[in-house]
């Protein structure tokens, strides 16, 4: 894919050099003006992100254009790292401080949505989408990686940049291998990014330790007419989860079990000879999710007992919880609100609220004030992203990109704002953010080291990390190929771009702030006989 960037950072190349005389408050000013000139061509890589709607493992195009753009920007790309194609890391300079941004950048099966329509809209229906905006953090990455170098390059600023790309979020399935992979190691501070409602971060442990597995299962076919012949497969996956069923009731609370049937037979006049079932297993702890992992693990031993059937296991990923430290957090909020919310416009507020009232969520438009930064509490989500931060001190940065009132996560409805130019706000702000910390970080050899020595503080309450990922297991790449294969050609009308004259909307001729749409209209659209047409206002 060729991929011209008009680099407003081209001209500092021009400038002389100065050694590290300038103060950090100059550098950064320098920074900001460097996101700012080049924001327009970062969006326009934003909602081409959007419009691939790659899902985990699968996205090609998405990686083509990251890795291009940081290509030409002058850092050094090496694709397909721990195993997986999709993966990357990007480096810039050498020696110490080592700084790391990551972030993530699949989409969600099934959430196809056209941007800024305020109700049920797909593209393509079925198909997949960005239905929890996660095409809005590599391009944060991007923006900030461009203005880091630039002024690590004018000012002289000590050590190395690094950025990394994670496929597969939503399949939880790459930052522990990358992790196992060693790609962490000797990192000063790392900084994920996620889109949110609002800007800021948190500390401490803040969701679930998870383990992926799925069970296969090989009887023998026979003809339904003589069952007795056969040994079903699928019996055996329905043993296993109606044993699991019944183990919920003895489990505590915190403990999560999700599976979908994989592979359950052909026809009914055929005893099935393969089956399949695939379960997420989730909890506080890495040893309490293994616990929970373990009684599972027995009950698909002994559904093959029972059924006479045979079983192998696949671990496809696993993670310990994310591991927020309070020193960089510390860091990250005094930037967060060094560099504030963004300045919406009149018609960025009118589609925050417009969006709400459609979800029917409680109306208040987009945040104006930064969030101050807190002690995270445990929610019952995962990432896979948690392996990773307990390699090195992390926190995560939420990027401003959409207004709040989705109906649900991986859900359509959260896939109307990210590209938009709400969203590119948001995105720019963000960008400024990682810029401005990783200049203290370069400046500051006291601040990195007060951050490892918390870093290590922080790791002595905790037992020491060990992987739950088999030494052996491999990154499950296969996945969501069928998926993704089956909408490509569909999806191809829709992509975008981003060298084009056109915006996005421009092209997709969506107008922004979108028409008005009654109250809860959005909402209604969401039912499976909702016509999404019927429930717009004026066209």
């Amino acid at each position: 894919m060729r991929h011209l960037l008009a680099l407003a950072v081209s001209t500092l190349a021009a400038s002389p050099a100065m050694a590290q005389t300038a103060p950090a408050s100059e550098i950064k000013a320098e920074g900001s003006r460097i996101v700012d000139a080049n924001a327009a061509h970062i969006a326009k890589i934003n909602d081409a992100i959007y419009s691939y709607a790659e899902i985990g493992f699968q996205e090609v195009k998405t990686i083509a254009l990251v890795t291009s753009t940081l290509t030409k920007a002058g850092f050094k790309v090496e694709t397909g790292v721990a195993g997986m194609p999709t993966a990357y890391m990007a480096t810039y300079g050498s020696g110490s401080p080592i700084i790391g941004m990551m972030s993530d950048f699949d989409g969600v099966p099934g959430t196809s949505q056209r941007p800024a329509s305020l109700v049920h809209d797909p593209l393509v229906p079925g198909a997949p989408g960005h239905g929890e905006g996660h095409n809005t953090h590599q391009p944060t990455l991007i923006g900030a990686a461009i203005a880091m170098k630039a002024v690590k390059d004018k000012y002289k600023l000590p050590g190395t940049i690094i950025v990394y790309g994670g496929p597969a979020e939503e399949l939880l399935a790459s930052r522990g291998y990358m992790s196992t992979a060693g790609l962490f190691s000797g990192v000063d501070a790392i900084i994920d990014v996620h889109i949110g409602s609002d800007m800021g971060t948190n500390y401490g442990i803040n969701n679930l330790a998870i383990i992926s597995a799925e069970w296969s299962f090989k009887g023998r076919t026979a003809h339904g007419n003589a069952a007795w012949e056969g040994r079903s497969a699928l019996d055996a996956v329905e043993i296993m989860d109606v044993s699991n069923n019944f183990m919920r009731e003895h489990i505590d609370t915190a403990a999560r079990m999700h599976n979908v049937i994989t592979v359950g037979g052909k026809q009914p006049n055929v005893v099935p000879a393969d089956a399949g079932v695939w379960y997420y297993f989730r909890h506080t702890d890495a040893n309490k999710v293994w616990q929970l992992f373990a009684r599972a693990r027995d009950a698909a031993k002994a559904a093959a007992l029972t059924t006479d059937t045979s079983v192998h296991e696949r671990i496809l990923s696993a993670s310990w919880p994310f591991l927020g430290n309070k020193a960089l957090a510390t860091l990250v909020d005094e930037n967060v609100k060094l560099v504030g919310m963004p300045k919406w416009t009149d018609a960025d507020q009118a589609f925050a609220r417009a969006y709400q009232a459609s979800m029917g969520a409680p109306v208040n438009g987009m945040a104006t004030e930064v969030t101050p930064i807190s002690e995270a509490q445990q929610g019952s989500s995962s990432s896979d992203a948690g392996d990773m931060t307990w390699q090195a001190p992390t926190v995560r940065l939420r990027i401003p990109a959409k207004p709040s009132g989705e109906l649900a996560g991986h859900h359509w409805s959260a896939g109307i704002a990210p590209a938009t130019p709400l969203a590119h706000k948001g995105i720019a702000a963000a960008t400024k953010v990682l810029m401005a910390t990783y200049v203290d970080l370069a400046t500051q050899p006291d601040r990195v080291l007060s951050i490892k020595k918390d870093f290590a503080a922080q790791l002595a309450n905790y037992p020491k990390w060990k992987s739950l990922i088999p030494p052996t297991a491999k990154p499950p790449i296969h996945l969501n190929n069928t998926e993704m294969a089956r909408y490509r050609d569909k999806l191809k009308p829709f992509e975008y771009n981003p060298n084009s004259k056109q915006s996005y909307l421009e092209m997709l001729k969506i107008n922004y702030p979108p028409a008005e749409v009654k109250a809860g209209a959005g909402k209604a659209s969401n039912a499976p006989d909702a016509v999404s047409a019927a429930n717009r206002v004026g066209g």
